[in-house]
């Protein structure tokens, strides 16, 4: 594994001002970047914080050759809701994102236009959602996960449960001292990963078998799959890439102290953009698995 690229002290630009003056960085102090989402062209990753703001980075004009420190600043920072933004994902057309009670859609050219000669820049004028679904958000500390040591299969066809997999009941991911909430779960054709309370595991879904038991510490936040890999983060400032048959691949440094959320680009593989956030302002940009290119600032 490659390793991470240091930059001199010669290299080091002088830091910016913290746009909002004092209050503001006080919340930088306590801020943690709870989900993340590209939009569907790659161009532009949207981060949920702990205060309800969504704020819209421009992915290509921070990685062009040309980029400055002002690059890694977001093109735009509005107010989602009132309280955390658990979730973000995107479709076609639209940023959704879950709060306490509520989900709001936004649309992904409207928040582009910021970055667009003549667009709103730092002025930030109100953002509106195109539209809002009430009772299907997330929501405190016990509701943040996914389920509630169940994994429900559903048929998409009709709408009907066809199965639920009790995770925290199997010997080999049950960790009693650590609950049976699910927090993380993702799939991949006839596999899934899905770690929480009950330790990171990865299931074949037709036997409906826990395979592999990943040997990492307790409550990992987030996992994905990525080509013959699965990136997992939790406690701790690292990311690890881990192979299906339960090996440590690589474990890489990261600039949060606990990672709260991973996103991939819908960029073709060869092209793909990683991104690391978690309890911190600083979101983490891999272009390479081996290091971190550089930070994106939630400021």
């Amino acid at each position: 594994m490659a390793a991470p690229i240091r930059a001199g002290p010669e290299a080091a630009p002088p830091p910016l001002p913290v746009p909002g003056g004092v209050k503001r960085s006080r919340q930088l102090l306590h801020m943690s970047v709870l989900s993340l989402s590209a939009s569907p062209c790659g161009r532009y990753l949207a981060a949920g914080n702990n205060y309800g703001e969504i704020a819209v980075f421009s992915l290509s004009a921070a990685l062009s050759a040309e980029a400055k420190e002002e690059s890694k600043r977001p093109i735009g920072v509005f107010q989602a809701h009132p309280g955390p933004v658990y979730s973000l994902a995107s479709s076609e057309r639209l940023l959704l994102s879950a709060g306490d009670g509520e989900v709001k859609g936004w649309a992904w050219n409207e928040l582009g236009k910021k970055d667009e000669p003549g667009g709103a820049g730092d002025q930030q004028p109100p953002i509106e959602p195109t539209g809002q679904l009430r009772g299907a958000g997330g929501g405190g500390r016990g509701r943040e996960s996914v389920g509630h040591g169940e994994r429900e299969l559903h048929d998409l066809r009709s709408g009907t449960q066809v199965q639920v997999i009790e995770v925290h009941k199997y010997e080999e991911c049950s960790r009693p001292n650590h609950g049976k909430w699910i927090r993380c779960l993702a799939t991949d054709s006839d596999w899934m990963v899905c770690g929480g309370g009950p330790a990171l595991t990865l299931w074949h879904l037709r036997s409906v078998t826990p395979t592999t038991v990943f040997p990492l510490p307790p409550r990992q936040h987030h996992a994905l799959f990525h080509q013959d890999l699965v990136l997992a983060g939790g406690p701790g400032p690292a990311l690890h890439q881990l192979q299906l048959s339960g090996e440590l691949r690589g474990r890489v440094p990261c600039t949060p102290p606990a990672l709260r959320c991973l996103c991939l680009s819908p960029r073709p593989p060869e092209h793909q953009v990683l991104t690391v956030a978690g309890n911190s302002p600083k979101i983490d940009v891999f272009t390479n698995l081996g290091y971190r290119a550089f930070s994106l600032c939630f400021t």
